[in-house]
């Protein structure tokens, strides 16, 4: 695929391997992203298999949310070249196998916690007993059960978090991509969600695809661990994450492997700053 000129539609995809046609698989091969006058990304190849927990880290302005973007198809055409794949498509606006989780909650304030937990699968014409059931079971599991009818007003930015959570596990989509979710929070409560994530991913067995600055947050939650460099983007480092599951963060604390792993995936990230 020449990225020069991506589609905005759907369309049908150009034939491929059916290793890079699976469903929830993300495949980038040779991807440089180039806006005017800086390259942001340069010959990016990574591969995503179904189901697999990959996080990406990297220094500020690396690039790391610009391929999330291109994969969610919300860049403009004509920034980039190379081969990028989602589930064997093209990147194009509105791919339903996507659910995208931003850095802030984003929700609407004059709806509820369920109404905004459901509103993704209201958009995409999900029946109305369907999407309310999907939403009430997963406020219950990310904690929020009693809080259905709560305003956004009235919630801390922890709980926000979690219906933003949930608005995304609601849509039935294999692939999820994940811009900082929790950057926002403090210590504990990034904790208590990164648990929470992680016992909603070993439930549905989603393909993650996650941006972090947090180190032990990447660690802790990964399969592999991508470390980026400096601007203009590259791959320096894709560190597997040998860590038994299911998993919990706060027990990791304790565990000498991951923080072996930690200062691993540390050295790398130091690596890249200076090349």
């Amino acid at each position: 695929m020449n990225l020069q000129s991506a589609p905005v539609s759907p369309r049908e995809p150009t034939p491929v391997g059916a290793a890079d046609a699976a469903a929830g698989s993300v495949v980038l091969e040779h991807v440089f992203v180039e806006f005017p006058s800086v390259l942001a990304v340069s010959d990016v190849s990574l591969r995503v298999a179904p189901g697999e927990f990959v996080s990406i880290v990297g220094p500020s302005g690396c690039g790391k949310t610009t391929l999330l973007n291109f994969a969610a198809g919300l860049l403009p055409a004509g920034v980039g070249r190379g081969k990028f794949l989602i589930g064997g498509r093209e990147p194009f606006v509105g791919n339903r196998d996507i659910a995208y989780m931003l850095a802030r909650d984003a929700l609407a304030p004059w709806r509820t916690a369920l109404g905004n937990a459901e509103l993704g699968t209201e958009i995409r014409g999900v029946a109305a007993s369907e999407r309310r059931q999907r939403a009430l079971d997963l406020l219950d599991k990310v904690g929020l059960k009693g809080f259905e009818n709560a305003y956004p007003k009235a919630l801390s930015q922890g709980m926000r978090q979690r219906v933003a959570l949930a608005r995304t596990f609601c849509l039935d989509a294999p692939i999820l991509l994940m811009d900082e979710p929790f950057g926002a929070l403090d210590a504990q409560t990034k904790l208590q969600l990164e648990d929470v994530l992680l016992g909603l991913w070993q439930r549905e067995q989603r393909t993650v695809v996650f941006i972090t600055h947090d180190l032990a947050e990447a660690v802790s939650m990964s399969d592999r661990v991508v470390v980026m460099s400096a601007r203009p983007g590259r791959i320096i480092a894709d560190v597997p994450i040998r860590l038994g599951r299911p998993r919990s963060v706060k027990a990791l604390q304790k565990d000498p492997t991951y923080h072996e792993l930690y200062a691993h995936v540390w050295t790398k990230l130091e690596e890249g700053l200076s090349q």
